[in-house]
């Protein structure tokens, strides 16, 4: 059996490329460039709430990471340094190499060094703190948004909860269609090329973590604003239209979780930048509405123009 000690040393002690001082003392070093700021973020995903029993430890490295990167997008930072806080009942050494392998294969790509953290036995529990970069004053925020300004998103939404409730046997889908989807919800790739590039054109930027409806409404109460988006422009997954299913299409393209996308505002003047900023990264952007003067409000459209029934976002704490 594995001790704490030996089991950090042979999965998660590796040197820091950039940081001063990385995994092996009480705590890390590291040290921000010239006219950065340290942009940190946590998030923490328990088994049975954010994810499955059994779930696959290698997609679950990845999630881990992925869903910190997608924070690090939404301000417009470049992610850097990690930490690592994990229970497990079990010190399962299968479990730990495909977990380690999933999470380093991701924290490669982008750069990401994993400086510390900590162990212990328990429930399955997994935290990740997340360190990056930013110029000074140029982080993107949810407090920017303003009258006149266009509202984009990233991307589909609707695929990871589609995912969900086909695993859940609530729909049934074709296998390729399923593998899409259960790809979106388990391994979700977190849009820093975009975050980085939208500094200086987007006017707020959130990451769709709980929802479209509920991000969205994150951004109207802390820019003291309004939204009209038309439903018929958000982007969804051919699999999810063809179902032919109103009611799940709402729930998953409006108040799904887990879509990781990018949510952003930005003047007119800049939606033939915004168009080859797309076409540069390879990945859709799409205008679904614009903000209005008022107290936070969100009036959804159908194709019609008539007012839709109000959708939630996510909540931990609500039944």
């Amino acid at each position: 059996m594995l001790s704490e000690f030996e089991l950090i040393r042979r999965y998660f002690d590796r040197p820091a490329r950039s940081a001063l001082l990385g995994v092996g003392d009480d705590a890390a070093l590291v040290k921000p460039g010239p006219g950065m700021a340290l942009a940190v973020s946590t998030d923490m995903l328990l088994e049975g709430r954010h994810f499955a029993v059994g779930a696959d430890p290698r997609s679950l490295g990845h999630k881990a990471l992925a869903v910190n990167l997608s924070d690090m997008a939404a301000m417009g930072a470049t992610p850097r340094w990690a930490t690592l806080a994990l229970a497990l009942p079990q010190a399962d050494e299968s479990w730990l190499g495909a977990f380690a392998s999933g999470l380093y294969a991701l924290a490669d790509g982008y750069g990401v060094d994993l400086i510390g953290g900590d162990t212990t036995r328990g429930s399955l529990a997994i935290a990740v703190t997340i360190l990056g970069e930013v110029p000074e004053g140029r982080a993107l925020l949810r407090s920017g948004a303003r009258p006149g300004d266009d509202i984009w998103v990233s991307g589909e939404l609707g695929g990871a909860a589609l995912g969900l409730a086909h695993s859940r046997g609530r729909v049934q889908l074709m296998r390729q269609d399923a593998a899409l989807a259960a790809r979106r919800l388990n391994e979700p790739e977190p849009r820093v090329a975009l975050g980085e590039r939208l500094r200086g054109i987007a006017s707020s930027a959130i990451d769709i973590s709980d929802g479209f409806a509920g991000d969205l409404r994150h951004v109207l109460e802390r820019s003291a604003v309004s939204a009209r988006v038309h439903y018929a422009s958000l982007p969804r997954p051919p699999a999810l239209a063809a179902l032919a299913d109103p009611q799940l299409e709402g729930e998953c393209v409006l108040s799904g979780g887990d879509d990781y996308e990018l949510l952003f505002t930005a003047v007119p003047a800049r939606r033939a930048e915004l168009t080859a900023l797309a076409a540069a990264l390879g990945i859709g952007l799409t205008r679904v509405g614009s903000i209005h003067a008022g107290g936070a409000l969100l009036e959804l459209l159908d194709a019609s123009g008539r007012a839709m029934p109000q959708a939630a976002g996510f909540d931990h704490f609500r039944p």
